[in-house]
């Protein structure tokens, strides 16, 4: 019997989806750096992505970089570094992205006892306030950056959504896009990436009105997941259903959908909300908060609805359903980021790769 709950990867899935992005972005002159880090960077996976076509790969923690370094591709790390891993950054890391002058200093210091040229991208904060030099700072940055051995200005990005929400639109990649003009010409030199970032800015692309000297975006969620990340939106044509959870049923009793007595906190330390359903036929699952956020998954069974979830265990109802559910019977979930992002990492979830 399968071991649950797992986690299901579909690799042909995943390949399909990015190989769909990156003949996508070439239409455009863009270029792809696959983000490996909702699925904890699993080398199978990342095949996946290095077959679809992706020119990097990226994580935002090292301890996944090491998971990969055996594969022949540039790797990026995309969260800012720690000036405490410096060293292990220039072993494993390729490229990262920075703002902070000291942190990029270490960087140097430690390319140069290594031998090696750690390629910079100088972020950019363009209004969505997670990381960046703020605009009027780019130039003078980069002017130190370019003083320094052992590293070099490979290009500037942005990260927008993440953290503020603001969407990607032509005024603020346009000014990412001068920016980069501004510094090729001042410094008289060439960058490689100008990263205008992650799904979110798929959007603008199927719009037609993505700035032309924008040639790098960092994928993550519209490979694994199959959606942008501005709005929402599946992409057309892509699987929605690469990653699935699969639980299995440990209860299946009728009860009321009311609990009967003086309701206090939960164990999470919030007073539940109960909508009275009357007696329901409710299903429980060996999976909970520990693992994964109820509100992120999608049953495959549009009949079945979440009542919620504790620690260790997921309440449903099946009453609806047109499968006569047993108990020790298996049901699937859809995922959406933040679920796939606490399965991936959760030490209780049991992964299977599937073709």
């Amino acid at each position: 019997m399968p071991i649950c709950p797992r986690l299901e990867i579909y690799t042909e899935k995943v390949k399909y989806n990015t190989k769909l992005l990156v003949d996508t972005l070439k239409e455009n002159n863009i270029e792809a750096a696959g983000v490996t880090k909702v699925f904890c960077a699993m080398p199978e996976v990342a095949d996946a992505m290095i077959e679809g076509g992706v020119k990097y790969l990226a994580d935002s923690r090292v301890e996944n970089l090491i998971r990969l370094k055996d594969k022949d591709i540039p790797k990026w790390l995309l969260r800012l570094p720690m000036q405490s891993q410096a060293k292990e950054i220039v072993e494993y890391a390729d490229i990262s992205l920075n703002s902070e002058l000291k942190t990029i200093e270490k960087l140097s210091e430690e390319a140069v006892k290594a031998n090696k040229v750690h390629k910079i991208i100088l972020m950019i904060d363009l209004g969505d306030l997670r990381e960046g030099v703020w605009q009027d700072k780019a130039m003078e940055t980069a002017e130190e950056i370019i003083k320094l051995k052992g590293v070099k200005l490979f290009g500037i990005g942005t990260n927008l959504t993440c953290y503020g929400g603001v969407i990607p639109n032509q005024d603020n990649l346009g000014k990412l896009v001068e920016i980069a003009e501004e510094l090729e010409n001042k410094f008289d030199i060439k960058l490689e990436v100008v990263s205008g970032g992650n799904s979110s800015s798929l959007d603008l692309i199927e719009k037609k009105k993505m700035p032309s000297k924008i040639n790098n975006l960092r994928l993550g969620e519209s490979i694994v997941l199959g959606r942008e990340t501005a709005y929402g939106n599946p992409i057309e044509g892509a699987h929605l259903d690469a990653f699935q959870l699969v639980a299995e049923i440990v209860e299946l009793q009728e009860k009321p959908t009311i609990p009967i007595g003086e309701i206090g906190m939960d164990a999470f330390g919030n007073k539940p909300v109960f909508e009275d359903k009357g007696i329901r036929k409710r299903a429980i699952l060996a999976v909970g908060r520990q693992d994964v956020n109820p509100d992120n998954i999608i049953p495959v069974d549009e009949k079945i609805s979440i009542f919620g979830s504790s620690s260790d265990h997921l309440m449903i109802d099946v009453t609806d359903s047109q499968k006569d559910y047993k108990v020790g019977d298996e049901v699937r979930f859809n995922l959406e980021y933040g679920a796939l992002l606490g399965l991936a990492t959760s030490e209780y979830i049991h992964k299977k790769i599937e073709k």
